[in-house]
């Protein structure tokens, strides 16, 4: 799990966390702090895309510099709080194609219900980030990797800001080739299926629908 799970510590990310965090942090801050945590972690996210030499000509000269290797990228959020963090990744990816996994909890199993998917026509082509702003159980995200496995993308990521430790076992367990990161690994979940201490209801909170 070593090499599958990474935890950002940058200090940025941190200090945005906490403010995410507080209860008193209103929707419109906490949408905008959502979309900044999920640009740093993309940032991170990203690190190893293959890069090509290329040169261009500078106002003074010929530069050999660097590209990315013809890589190209897909971003599927998990409806619908996975939508706070689409615009964050697309200010670091604006040619990104984005797809839509939509999934909800049932309030009684704590399970994952499908019930919508649309991804990228080229899906097979891409390197595919799954989006969550929370790794509870692992139900949902494990569900949305297997949907988007079934179209067989070059590659998967999972990107999430908290997660649970129970959701990082199950989540590690039913899919060991798919690279999790996220800003912060927290306590436990409670009766309910919420991480603790967490950030309550991440969709409510995005959208204002507490």
């Amino acid at each position: 799990m070593e090499n599958q799970v990474f935890v950002m510590q940058h200090p940025l990310i941190q200090h945005k966390l906490t403010y995410l965090r507080d209860k008193n942090t209103g929707s419109k801050d906490f949408r905008q702090l959502v979309s900044e945590i999920a640009m740093l972690l993309c940032y991170e996210a990203t690190r190893d895309l293959p890069l090509e030499d290329v040169t261009v000509d500078t106002p003074v000269g010929v530069a050999h510099t660097k590209v990315i290797e013809g890589r190209k990228l897909a971003f599927v959020p998990i409806l619908r709080a996975g939508l706070g963090m689409v615009d964050g990744v697309l200010s670091l990816v604006p040619a990104a194609k984005v797809g839509h996994i939509g999934l909800y909890r049932d309030p009684k199993t704590l399970k994952p219900v499908e019930y919508y998917s649309k991804l990228p026509h080229d899906i097979e082509q891409r390197d595919v980030i799954v989006l969550d702003p929370m790794l509870a159980t692992g139900g949902s995200s494990c569900d949305a990797v297997t949907i988007i496995k079934r179209s067989h993308p070059k590659s998967i990521k999972f990107m999430c800001i908290i997660a649970a430790p129970e959701g990082i076992k199950v989540f590690t367990e039913t899919h060991p080739d798919v690279q999790l990161y996220c800003a912060a690994v927290d306590d436990h979940l409670n009766e309910n299926g919420y991480i603790v201490p967490g950030l309550g209801d991440a969709g409510d909170r995005i959208f204002g629908t507490l």
